[in-house]
């Protein structure tokens, strides 16, 4: 029995290692696909969508609060990669590892789903997880560059606005597509594949066109975003969102398209704005069309009970539960 207790006590840790360390390599690898593209807004380097917050939020909902000290490890080694280890950076950590934590609490607290199947799910990860818990990173991490004499006092506003805006981008457009992984293994009808592909020939068409031309196409996105929430529903909507993100935000970096001759700040406005309103119309649209299409089949399985319950009735059988009493009626005639 001493034996077994060994192995278990040693067998927490190790697997509390692993968990941290998987976690802490995806935070750090979605930090550095986020770093790619970059803008410069009043001196300070910020990321039009932050990745890693939306890998934070999703892992926490998945996991639970054993994987914290995966984000905050990942967080560190981010900064450790752009700097030095002071504490201001520290501070940012600490503020990169909060924000998550308290979306995951405030999504707790009011009954989040992670099937997103509901428009309330998909109201709290807005309101709660992407803009409510993200002003904790912003305000920490813009507050601690401006101590720290990195950022000049007029400038907090505008830095502030763009992290908080770049963070909060990270859960409404990663989060969703990472709570939808374990729905994976259902196989759609070879009649959906078909539909899927064209939807996907015309997004690789439709949405470079968008946000590369000059002429300011950026509103054809949303018929895609549409089409994909009213036939694939989340997963459909919100995988169009994401590849529209990436390829504004590589026009808004480069400078083209709609993008050209225009300032710093007008181009992370510009970007953000589109890539908000985008991601919140994929996400509430699907949330309302998969909330109608559950309780259409809770409306078709009642009946379908009420049809089975009304055929036993006509043909004399008796309710299920109860034995029968026709004997008992007749000895009573008698």
């Amino acid at each position: 029995m001493a034996a077994v207790v060994g192995i278990r006590d040693l067998r927490r840790p190790a697997v509390f290692a692993l968990w941290t360390l998987a976690v802490a390599a995806c935070y750090y690898a979605a930090g550095r696909v986020g770093l790619l593209r970059r803008l410069v807004v009043d001196g300070a380097v910020v990321t039009p969508v932050w990745p890693p917050t939306g890998v934070a939020v999703a892992c926490l909902l998945m996991f639970g609060m054993r994987v914290w000290p995966g984000i905050a490890l990942g967080a560190f080694l981010v900064i450790l990669s752009l700097t030095s280890p002071r504490p201001d950076a520290i501070g940012i950590v600490l503020g990169n590892t909060a924000a998550p934590v308290c979306a995951y609490l405030m999504l707790r607290r009011v009954g989040f789903r992670t099937d997103l199947g509901r428009l309330r799910d998909g109201l709290a990860l807005v309101f709660l997880g992407a803009l409510t818990a993200m002003l904790i990173s912003a305000t920490v991490g813009v507050g601690l560059l401006v101590l720290a004499g990195k950022l000049a006092a007029h400038g907090f506003w505008l830095v502030w606005l763009a992290w908080w805006v770049g963070d909060a981008m990270g859960v409404l457009i990663v989060t969703p597509i990472l709570l939808l992984l374990p729905a994976v293994r259902r196989r759609p009808r070879m009649s959906r594949w078909r539909e899927a592909s064209v939807m996907a020939l015309v997004a690789c068409g439709l949405v470079p066109l968008a946000t590369h031309s000059a002429l300011s196409l950026l509103f054809l996105v949303y018929p895609l975003l549409i089409w994909a929430a009213l036939r694939f529903q989340l997963a459909g909507s919100m995988l169009c969102a994401l590849f529209t993100s990436v390829m504004a935000t590589v026009a808004a970096t480069d400078r083209t398209g709609p993008f050209e001759r225009l300032s710093g700040v007008q181009v992370m406005m510009k970007l953000q704005a589109f890539n908000g309103t985008m991601a919140l119309t994929a996400l509430l649209l699907s949330a309302v069309v998969t909330e109608q299409r559950n309780t259409r089949l809770y409306v078709e399985q009642a009946c379908q009970e009420l049809v089975e319950v009304l055929k036993h009735l006509t043909a004399g059988d008796a309710p299920p539960g109860r034995a029968p009493t026709g004997g008992d009626d007749g000895r009573r005639r008698r």
